[in-house]
């Protein structure tokens, strides 16, 4: 075991809302859905028609770049919509979902008695491996690649994360199923990073064939970028994969008892929920039954599936995304406001010491999702530096790939970040710059350009 790592450069934004530890078996939706703009890079292929009948595990899409990363229905039932967007853009498989699951049966197994190509087998072909994600590119691994390491992350340090430690909980056997799978994927060592503030759950301090590391901090300490960074940097020409803890279950899972079990347990959260805990439901859930029964209805509201900064903003009636862990709804703002921004006041957050909020490190913020400005010129202000804890220049890394510099983005450190290392800087920005969809252009464009 390691020591702690102490991340300095960041910061918490404590908002209100924090899910109560109590776990809940959801009511069941209606309806589940797969939606391919989860997946960046891919181009999906659809195996199924409307009126379908599916099980849990049956192949809704596949991606042509690679056949092998199969995409499969988390609950039995049939396939209510195929929905498309401009030029056919396909943006959501919907399942309408039966009363108890069927599943296909992939065959229980220990991955300790499997040879690697045996493994990735029964990976790919339930659809779990899609949780697999490679760095660089912040993409779906390649099942036909051998990673150099593989990080697993227990630690989410975004506002209102769940706290893993709570969810997993009893666990330990399944976690170390899929660690167990998860060994057989690299030839190097497979990591695992915890809250190294608090003390850990035994299914992580207790695990197997992995190197634990805690690590400690204001945010992102606990984005996989940063562990990566600290702990096994890549270069290039290096691939090292990532996964959160929660995906682990489900390899696990399946090697257990043969069978894609696409159960996860999410925190519902934010200052808009009347009673925000935790609540064990399937991916691709319906959000309509939790914001009905949950969110207060005296303000307009922004509902996002995953966190504040990196999540992604769904309707009403939205579903849950393939990697998200949360939903989260906090007020939409606009309302007006005299003197505007000149006004001090003591409910908004900033890291300047021209606002109070330094004064009251401990304060929970009910923050709307204003941007509170406009784009403008963008100027080097020291801000970026003060919340990004790699040894990389952002504001130049994000200059360059503005440009298209390919050669000057891979000096510049591009390999190691995703967008989401780059959340806090849009917060913290003067000139109001979309820091991370420029992040994920760059990373796109590098993509294709070495592909």
């Amino acid at each position: 075991m390691s020591d702690v790592l102490k991340i300095r450069r960041g910061t918490n934004i404590k908002l209100k809302g924090e899910a109560e530890k109590i776990l809940t078996d959801a009511s069941r939706a209606e309806t589940f859905a797969i939606k391919p703009p989860d997946f960046e890079g891919i181009k999906p292929k659809v195996t199924v028609k409307v009126g379908d009948e599916v099980k849990a595990g049956t192949v809704l899409m596949y991606d042509k770049n690679n056949e092998k990363v199969k995409f499969t229905s988390p609950v039995s039932g049939e396939v209510a919509e195929i929905k498309r967007g401009d030029k056919r853009k396909l943006l959501e498989i919907i399942v309408l979902g039966d009363k108890e699951d069927k599943f296909e049966d992939f065959g229980a197994a220990d991955p300790n008695s499997l040879s690697r190509d045996e493994v990735t087998k029964k990976i790919c072909d339930a659809g779990v491996w899609p949780f697999i994600r490679q760095r660089p590119y912040d993409v779906i691994a390649n099942p036909d690649e051998s990673p150099k390491s593989i990080f697993i992350t227990a630690y989410d340090s975004a506002p209102l994360a769940p706290d893993n430690d709570f969810i997993f909980h009893g666990q330990g056997a399944s976690f170390q199923k899929g660690i167990d799978a998860l060994s057989k994927l690299t030839d190097g060592k497979v990591h695992l990073t915890v809250d190294g503030s608090a003390k850990a759950d035994e299914a992580f301090t207790n695990a197997s064939n992995v190197v634990l590391h805690k690590v400690a901090g204001p945010h992102p300490a606990g984005n996989v970028g940063v562990h990566i960074h600290n702990f096994d940097p890549i270069g290039r020409g290096e691939v090292v994969w990532t996964l959160n803890a929660q995906d682990v279950l489900t390899i696990g899972r399946l090697f257990e008892s043969g069978k894609f079990d696409a159960s996860r347990v999410i925190a519902v959260c934010g200052s808009q929920v009347s009673d925000p805990k935790y609540f064990k439901t399937i991916l691709g859930t319906s959000s309509k039954k939790f914001f009905e029964d949950m969110v207060k209805s005296d303000r307009d509201s922004r509902y996002i599936s995953g966190n504040v900064l990196s999540g992604t903003k769904i309707d009403k009636e939205g579903y849950l995304g393939f990697y998200d862990y949360q939903l989260t709804v906090i007020p939409e703002g606009g309302e007006p406001r005299m003197f505007g921004w000149i006004l001090p006041n003591p409910d908004k957050f900033s890291i300047h010491r021209s606002m109070v909020s330094w004064l009251q490190p401990s304060k929970a913020y009910d923050l709307n999702a204003e941007m509170n400005g406009e784009e403008r010129p963008f100027v080097v202000t020291e801000e970026y530096e003060k919340v990004f804890p790699f040894d990389i220049y952002p504001v130049q890394l994000i200059k360059a790939i503005m440009v298209e510099d390919i050669e000057l983005m891979e000096a510049l450190g591009i390999y190691e970040v995703a967008p989401e290392d780059f959340a806090l800087c849009e917060v913290v920005c003067t000139s109001k710059i979309p820091a991370q969809t420029i992040v994920r252009e760059g990373l796109s464009m590098l993509k294709s350009e070495m592909s």
